[in-house]
């Protein structure tokens, strides 16, 4: 999923079992608020879990093989809608992000999807078992103070959170599918 290590991955599969592949699926918070922050060349998000199951596993209405999609709709909707606030920056090595606070409701869904679908590991596991910590990536590759310098004026920013996204990568881009909405209402596709 493009994220800590999008430039590395927005491509073909490394050889390192990292990379988008055609097929994959994720399930992203969209976080509009922020996009003027980010400087990845992509919309600012909040990763739920990547990768999620084959598209071929994940289908609207009577066509899902699994029930996946009737699955996810209850289990979104077992979740209130929340707001979450982004104020400080952090940093690892080549990848500046910001951290919600709280980062609890972001932590409950992916709980919630992981107990479901425990195949599907976090990053394809090369984080180890349990991914990365909730973040949305600002930049990666460049000169992190400069950047800081001059996004830090925008913080903070609160972004309401009301649905998870599917989204499925075409062996190219990421391309929304369906929004499950957070607690009780009907599916927005």
């Amino acid at each position: 999923m493009t994220d800590q290590l999008s430039a590395r991955h927005d491509g073909p599969a490394a050889d390192d079992g990292w990379g988008d592949r055609a097929g994959d699926t994720a399930l992203t918070l969209a976080l509009p608020a922020l996009d003027p922050l980010v400087t990845t060349g992509i919309r600012a998000h909040a990763t739920v879990l990547y990768p999620f199951l084959p598209v071929a596993r994940v289908r609207p209405g009577s066509d899902d093989p699994d029930g996946a999609d009737a699955a996810l709709r209850a289990l979104f909707a077992s979740h209130a809608p929340f707001t979450l606030r982004f104020a400080t920056f952090r940093g690892e090595p080549g990848v500046l992000f910001l951290a919600p606070e709280p980062p609890e409701p972001l932590t409950a869904l992916t709980g919630a999807v992981r107990a479901r679908w425990p195949e599907a590991v976090p990053y394809r596991g090369v984080f180890g078992p349990e991914g990365l910590a909730p973040h949305v990536t600002v930049a990666h590759g460049e000169e992190f103070g400069a950047a800081r310098e001059r996004l830090a004026p925008a913080l903070p920013v609160t972004c309401r959170v009301t649905g998870v996204r599917l989204i499925v990568h075409d062996g190219h881009t990421w391309q929304d599918r369906l929004t499950y909405p957070l607690g009780p209402g009907p599916q927005v596709r």
